[in-house]
């Protein structure tokens, strides 16, 4: 590696690792401090307005990325970041109301971890060519995982660190600022005066290039059945976490016990996701195939959700959340990424900002406002037990996600010779392969 590329790679590492490591203190931060000052039952209404920026932001960011310098982008957005971050600290040592402080640091949180990582890998392809990519894109990507190490664990060591020093929770906001503040410096200082390639990209509107993902998917049978398959599990994962945070929030009430159990829960699940990803993923799916790997994740969430009726505490809604997530995590995340490889290069983009960022939204939205409607009825006639009408409906989404992916198997062939998918010459051969 020329000492160009490698100080090249280095600060590209550091900054998908200052973000990780920042996202994940302020969602933690945020999520603790959320439901030991508001409650549990209130955090629909900020997973609803979360999603409604995510439609928004996944909307405009066609229309932003692609016309200003990337790296003034990345520069831009590191300072905002700092000065919302600083803005938030003003508001707690101004005693606003903590719902709005932990809402919208929470907001925050989620935005970062969305359009920080769109932008940077737009920037990263446009620094390497196609053979660098696939030979340094790995090793840069294991920034955003060290990130999240050492952001889970300074989250969990925190409530104790900052009591020792006699200081409040909220200072971990100043951390998250310096080290957006050093993220901007070394883009000053280190990629401002790189030259990279000049890709000339198609400019659209976000309602063309949403209609243009509908268009192909609404064409092409097996995605169509696919998309009603991930909207179903996105409501189901919506109910999950929801029963999660719940049976948890019970048991550690406090502020600093939350954070520390939900940083270490989420250490944990990183870790295994990671050790599962790197070592059985491939093999599973190469196994079963393909389009049977998509079964994963809904018989999972059947079994979590049986886990959680049966054991309706802490137990159930761990170890069921936990399958779900890790399920997610690993095998669907990769056979989707595999399934979208089929869409033709100039349309690939499109469906997978479909596919990955709109139906999770919208799926997410759905989920909200069902569960939104059964607590509100459980809350108003008494009923203790009104979980159990949720956790039906996240029943019901998996039985849906099911019957979707038994009928996008049965068209899953035929599918690829859609005149859609005539580009992709080669899908017929690797579609043999990987049902090997």
């Amino acid at each position: 590696m020329r000492k160009e590329e490698t100080y090249l790679v280095v600060t590209l590492w550091l900054l998908l690792l200052s973000n990780a490591l920042a996202c994940q203190v302020s969602d933690v931060v945020a999520v603790s401090g959320f439901l030991s000052s508001v409650g549990v039952n209130q955090i629909l209404l900020v997973w609803l307005v979360d999603m409604l920026l995510t439609i928004l932001i996944t909307g405009l960011q066609s229309l932003v990325v692609d016309r200003f310098n990337r790296v003034s982008l990345m520069g831009w957005m590191s300072c905002a970041y700092v000065l919302m971050l600083v803005v938030l600290r003003l508001l707690f040592s101004l005693q606003a109301p903590r719902w709005l402080n932990y809402s919208l640091l929470y907001l925050l949180a989620e935005q970062q971890l969305l359009f920080f990582p769109l932008v940077f890998w737009i920037l990263a392809n446009d620094l390497f060519d196609m053979a660098q990519t696939k030979r340094l894109f790995p090793l840069i990507a294991t920034g955003s995982f060290v990130g999240q190490i050492l952001g889970l664990g300074l989250a969990a060591i925190a409530p104790t660190l900052l009591t020792q020093l006699q200081l409040k929770p909220e200072e971990l906001l100043s951390l998250n600022a310096l080290v957006y503040l050093a993220a901007f410096l070394l883009i000053q200082s280190r990629l401002k005066d790189i030259k990279f390639r000049q890709t000339t990209q198609k400019q659209e509107s976000a309602i063309a290039t949403l209609t243009e993902a509908w268009s192909f998917v609404r064409e092409v049978s097996s995605f169509r059945y696919l998309t009603v398959a991930i909207l179903a599990i996105n409501v189901c994962l919506t109910v999950f976490e929801f029963h999660f945070l719940v049976v948890s929030n019970h048991v550690f009430s406090t502020a600093d016990s939350y954070q520390r159990f939900y940083s270490l829960y989420r250490l944990g699940l990183t870790l295994t996701s990671f050790v599962i990803q790197g070592f059985f993923t491939s093999f599973l799916i190469k196994i079963t195939g393909l389009k049977n790997a998509f079964f994963a994740l809904p018989l999972a969430q059947l079994i979590g959700t049986f886990s959680m009726m049966l054991f309706p505490g802490i137990v159930g809604g761990v170890s069921g959340f936990s399958l779900s997530k890790l399920t997610q995590f690993t095998i669907d995340e990769s056979a989707r990424k595999s399934f979208q490889a089929f869409v033709p290069e100039e349309r690939r983009g499109r469906v997978s900002m479909f596919m990955d960022s709109y139906l999770f939204a919208i799926g997410t939205v759905i989920g909200c406002l069902a569960i939104g409607v059964i607590v509100l009825l459980g809350i108003q006639f008494n009923i203790s037990t009104y979980f159990y009408a949720y956790l039906c409906i996240g029943l019901i989404a998996c039985g849906g996600a099911i019957a979707a992916i038994i009928k996008m198997r049965s068209v899953y062939e035929e599918s690829l010779f859609n005149w859609r998918l005539k580009r992709r010459q080669r899908g017929k051969i690797i579609l043999d392969k990987l049902n090997l």
